[in-house]
């Protein structure tokens, strides 16, 4: 018999019910709704339920992990490339967090230049400055045209 679930798209805590907040991570608006299916009963004598083709994840020790060695990207910032172990790994996402002020737009932007400046193709994403401010401080860097 199929019944209704909800299931949060952050982490996946499943309830009987919608909630606002989940109640396994805190986040707001995250509850999803979903079709399950009823389990059946068994020796246990409780029905619950679970998600179509859902497979539960197991614990998979660091060793047995393969891990390719890929080329990096390298940025031409030293201590930028160091920190990501040789360069941006291509595919990845760089989050780069910090207070106001300390030169996170700045650092993007001379890593993009350079990687630019070696032919690759680039892109800034901003939510907060405007493409005018950005244009600004990639004219004050060095090697900007």
């Amino acid at each position: 018999m199929a019944k209704t679930l909800f299931v949060c798209s952050q982490c996946g805590n499943e309830s009987p019910k919608w909630h606002g907040r989940c109640p396994g991570c805190g986040e707001w608006n995250t509850m999803v709704e979903e079709r399950a299916m009823e389990a059946p009963r068994g020796g246990g004598g409780g029905s619950s339920l679970s998600r179509k083709a859902a497979k539960p994840a197991r614990p998979v020790p660091l060793a047995d992990v393969e891990a390719p060695a890929l080329a990096r990207f390298k940025t031409g910032i030293g201590e930028l490339d160091r920190v990501l172990g040789g360069g941006i790994v291509p595919g990845s996402i760089v989050l780069i967090g910090g207070s106001p002020g300390i030169g996170k737009s700045t650092l993007t932007s001379m890593a993009l230049g350079n990687l630019q400046g070696a032919g690759r193709r680039t892109l800034y994403v901003s939510g907060e400055e405007s493409a005018g401010q950005i244009r600004l401080r990639a004219e004050r860097l060095p090697g900007a045209e």
